[in-house]
């Protein structure tokens, strides 16, 4: 019987536009005629659908709100199928007023698309491009730029019109799942790289959507979640970075987030949507709802949250009836419509573009391989262990990462890449032979184990059918001592991976386990025993816990996790093809504990029943659309990363800021444009290697407040530069 009312209503925009046009061939035309006139040849039920998304295909998941579903999990009505199969959501297309359907795909570390389409023996592979963290550690704006356009190159060849990214929330705290998608704890250097990736993918003719919108800075019941914070530190940390990328990029879109802030939900905020953004900001594009956020339509609308995505009937329901009833001014309705329209315009689709299905792959891998290298940061290096030295050939490749490398986090921002290059396999391609026992020692326990693992813990992962990780293989003293007589030097990789509707565990996952440090111990001791040098690869996506290992190998470089040629990067830095220059964006602390933001995180539970009217089961995989109502305090103000660490006196395992080099260098000369401060100052500073090596360096400027009217951090980051060759 339900399935009989949907057929009902979505079949009246089709009975009423045959009407009109039996009436009149005369009506407005997009691009033709003035947008204003377009929205007054709307009917309300074209406005009301038009305003809410075609829908998406996500099988085996019931949404929150889909009460009218024929059957729990079957897809909400839509076209993304018929357009960019793999898409995340289209629009509503008008034909008889010449409105195409836009075409929005997921970011933000590429365009993600199937690969595979119905009756198509072709394949749509798309590049993977590092994750955002390690372009935040490369301090390079030119770079990050030069990838938004490789990135555009992708989205415009294969017909998608909008990526949903670059993620700009700050990484407030170590555990978020997702911090891998956002740049920094720092919301300058999150304006500025966010910026630079929106003008770069931008400049090729299609969009983007920055995210998420605000103060979206835990994944654990992300969409009952109420964050209670301050106007200040919404302000200078939450909101800044979103300013700067607004104000420098005006990109074609902003994606509101799933959580509260105080009370209300972000996508339902007058004053986070119009009076901050478009107000304060002078923000001029459209705003769009990550998917299926909030939870009122008309309130969404009233607040300026102009498209709601990936769209249901029933909200385009609720948006009619309110009109009619009074309860929604239909010129409000048509303010957002407009805003659609104006970006419409400016797509690829529109437009008439030819995309070709053909996007430069092979040259953005060199672009991805450049980006890695770049991002890669070099935290110890005693006795100038790296780059290997010229008679090194053997290694001894410890580290189920090594093998199974992690070029980038889960959910998302995944994407769906022809190959990728393992660590294990990068290092083969420069030259270097990986001892042959050993590999197969790891492979064969991999392909073993992977077999009994069961499916990973975090909702969507398991819903994407990834298992858990393989846990670390344990390299007892003999079997140490054994690959230690035999290679020339040790190499292991630790990896993390994380993804979107969960966040990361303290142990196991922040602290490595029994087993990890094991292995960096054991195998210290049997290189060091004959003079060898031991380095350690982190192939993270986030912090990790260094303090109490640290001091064993020799090297230790974050890899992060660099996308599909991340194996040939990271061989690019170790044998010293490329000095790394990468800048640590976020503090390692010493401990967990350590941190401002830890004493709630992910947040406390209100109550025990989810926010939705229906409960999920034990194993439904849509448990985590239908969050429990939480809140999370930042009690820590605006004492976020450094801010914290150098206010206080805590010292950190490894600094924001901070990066070694193969190389040398020395500041001199540093003149101020003018000894007052008054709205801007430039400061100059001469930067000379004083090494040996051609290298780069990334010059950063920091702020201390003299007065102290105003509670200030002990240091404020405000500005960076970095050198070429």
């Amino acid at each position: 019987m339900r399935s009989t009312k949907i057929s009902i209503f979505l079949m009246l925009p089709v009975v009423i536009l045959a009407m009109v046009q039996c009436k009149s061939n005369k009506v407005p035309q997009l691009g033709k005629d003035p947008v204003k006139d377009v929205i007054a040849a709307m009917t309300l039920e074209e406005k009301a659908f038009f305003v809410t998304g075609t829908g998406m295909i996500f099988p085996g998941l019931n949404m929150p709100g889909d009460t009218s579903a024929p059957t729990p999990g079957a897809p909400v009505v839509g076209e993304t199928q018929k357009l960019v199969p793999g898409a995340a959501g289209t629009t509503y297309e008008i034909p008889r007023l010449g409105i195409p359907s836009m075409v929005l795909s997921d970011g933000p570390a590429g365009l993600r698309i199937s690969p595979k389409r119905e009756n198509d023996s072709a394949t749509y592979y798309c590049t993977a491009f590092p994750i955002a963290t390690l372009l935040a550690s490369s301090w390079d704006t030119a770079l990050i730029g030069m990838v938004g356009q490789a990135m555009g190159n992708d989205i415009l060849e294969y017909g998608a019109d909008i990526i949903l990214g670059p993620g700009m929330n700050i990484q407030r705290n170590p555990l978020c799942g997702r911090n891998f998608e956002y740049y920094s704890e720092d919301p300058y250097v999150t304006g500025k790289m966010a910026a630079a990736m929106v003008n770069g993918v931008e400049s090729m003719g299609v969009g983007t959507s920055i995210k998420h919108f605000a103060a979206n800075n835990a994944e654990t019941n992300r969409m009952g979640l109420n964050t209670i914070v301050s106007e200040r530190a919404l302000r200078e940390i939450y909101l800044e970075g979103f300013r700067i990328a607004v104000e420098e990029a005006q990109p074609w879109t902003v994606m509101s987030s799933y959580n509260l802030i105080n009370g209300t939900m972000a996508s339902e905020s007058n004053d986070l949507l119009t009076k901050v953004l478009r107000d304060d900001w002078g923000f001029k594009g459209c705003v769009m709802t990550d998917w299926f956020g909030g939870r009122d339509a008309v309130a969404q609308m009233k607040a300026g949250n102009d498209l709601l995505m990936p769209g249901t009937p029933q909200q385009a329901k609720m948006i009619y009836d309110a009109v009619k009833a009074g309860k929604l001014d239909v010129v409000m309705l048509d303010r957002n419509i407009e805003r659609i329209l104006n970006i419409l315009l400016e797509t690829p689709r529109f437009k008439g573009y030819k995309y070709s299905n053909k996007p430069d792959l092979t040259g953005h891998a060199t672009v991805v391989r450049q980006a890695a290298t770049e991002g890669m940061v070099l935290l110890k290096n005693e006795n100038s262990a790296l780059p290997l030295a010229s008679n090194v050939k053997t290694i001894a490749t410890f580290g189920t990462a090594t093998f199974e490398t992690i070029i980038g986090g889960v959910g998302s921002g995944d994407v769906n890449e022809a190959y990728a290059v393992s660590i294990a396999d990068g290092l083969k391609n420069a030259g270097y032979t990986p001892d042959e026992s050993l590999v197969n020692a790891y492979l064969s326990y991999i392909k073993k184990t992977r077999e009994s693992m069961p499916k990973a813990k975090n909702p969507l992962m398991a819903l994407m059918g990834v298992k858990e990780p393989v846990p670390e293989m344990k390299i007892d003293a003999a079997l140490a001592a054994q690959m230690a007589a035999k290679a020339d030097v040790a190499v292991i990789t630790i990896g993390r991976i994380s993804g979107e509707a969960a966040d990361r565990l303290v142990d196991n996952d922040f602290n490595l386990s029994v087993t990890e440090k094991a292995l960096i111990t054991v195998v210290s001791k049997a290189f060091h025993a004959r003079g060898k040098k031991v380095v350690v690869l982190l192939n993270v996506g986030g912090v990790v816990e260094t303090a109490s290992w640290k001091d064993q190998p020799d090297a230790v470089l974050i890899v992060w996790q660099g996308g599909q040629e991340m194996g040939n990067s990271v061989a690019d830095i170790v044998s010293g093809k490329v000095n790394p220059s990468g800048k640590l964006a976020i503090t390692f602390p010493v401990r967990y504990a350590d941190g401002s933001t830890v004493k709630d995180f992910p947040g406390i539970v209100l109550e025990t029943e989810p926010t939705s009217q229906e409960s999920p089961k034990e194993d439904d995989l849509s448990s985590f659309m239908q969050p429990k109502a939480s809140k999370i305090v930042y009690e820590e103000g605006i004492y976020v990363g450094y801010r914290y660490y150098e206010t206080f006196g805590v010292r950190p395992s490894y600094a924001f800021g901070y990066g070694l080099s193969y190389t040398t260098f020395e500041y001199g000369n540093i003149k101020l444009s003018s000894d007052k401060f008054s709205d801007q100052i430039t400061i100059s500073v001469d930067v000379k290697n004083s090494g040996g090596v051609a290298g780069k360096e990334a010059v950063q400027l920091y702020l201390a407040a003299p007065a102290k009217k105003l509670d200030k951090p002990a240091l404020e980051f405000k500005g960076f530069a970095k050198t070429k060759l």
